[in-house]
């Protein structure tokens, strides 16, 4: 069951601000739960002047059904939280309650009706498909498109809060949108699938302590996708990255794509997931590399 909200006062929101701002380099922000128009003008007031990423979560209802953000408030939100947004992140009940859809429209209209209010991108998460895939959809300024992944059949606590920090950190690693989505998306997928039980609940995400090696490489194939007409460069049998441990005994030991690096027109696109094992060709060549130059 949904328990009782309270929400903070202005007064004391704004003094947190004023310390962590007087204290730390803030590299940059993400905002959840803001509740009520008294909060909303505070963070407004606090951060219309900053030129840092702001990731703008829109929490409007709980996972358990309780209410978020105040009815009457929802057009201060439009109003003084939307325009200071690098990117928001609304799933699709959420981006029609924004875009202040009350018939059926496209999910690329609403997310046009939220950009026109002031967001530089916005990401409308979670669209469900017809291939048991989960689609987001991408709004930047010029260009639109789409990121899906696998269907993970799970109800869970967090998957949100956790795909729009880690789309947080990226930006603020510098990586450009898309790479931050992937990498967001790819956190997402793995802290769903890590979920663990705590008490009657929902069960909560969890984030495990990340491989060096799914990072390196997931960054590498990243940047390798972003490269301006890569795809002249894939051949007909398609591509692959792999990785090895120092000393790798098997391909088990080898990081890579359970799927390939393929061709789609003009597009690059990963087709299956990273995963210890996951090649056999490639990994197989490195093996036999590694035995021979195992540094």
């Amino acid at each position: 069951n949904f328990g009782m909200v309270e929400p903070v006062s202005e007064e004391i929101l704004k003094d947190q601000l004023q310390s962590v701002f007087s204290d730390f380099k803030i590299d940059g922000i993400k905002i959840g739960m803001v509740y009520n128009s008294k909060i909303i003008k505070v963070i407004h007031n606090q951060l219309k002047k900053l030129k840092i990423p702001i990731i703008v979560d829109p929490v409007i209802k709980s996972t358990t059904g309780g209410t978020l953000l105040e009815k009457s408030s929802i057009k201060d939100f439009q109003k003084f939280i939307i325009p200071i947004a690098t990117v928001i992140t609304p799933n699709e009940y959420e981006a029609k309650i924004l875009s202040n859809t009350k018939t059926k429209i496209s999910n690329k209209k609403m997310a046009k009706k939220i950009q026109e209010m002031g967001s530089k991108n916005v990401v409308i998460t979670g669209v469900k498909s017809k291939n048991n895939e989960i689609i987001d959809l991408v709004l930047e300024k010029n260009q639109s498109y789409y990121i899906s992944d696998k269907k993970i059949s799970k109800i869970n606590h967090g998957s949100g809060d956790i795909y729009s920090a880690s789309l947080l950190f990226s930006l603020v690693k510098n990586r450009n949108l898309k790479q931050s989505l992937k990498f967001a998306k790819q956190s997402t997928f793995d802290s769903i699938k890590n979920a663990k039980k705590r008490g009657k609940g929902n069960t909560i995400t969890n984030i495990q302590k990340q491989d060096s090696i799914n990072i390196e490489l997931t960054n590498a194939i990243n940047k390798f996708t972003e490269i301006k007409n890569i795809y002249k460069t894939i051949p007909e049998c398609q591509t692959n990255f792999v990785y090895s441990k120092e000393k790798s005994k098997t391909t088990k030991d080898i990081l890579g794509i359970s799927g390939r690096i393929i061709k789609a027109g003009k597009q690059v696109l990963v087709a299956g997931k990273l995963e210890y094992g996951g090649s056999k060709h490639v990994a197989t060549a490195l093996l036999i590399m590694n035995k021979k130059s195992p540094h």
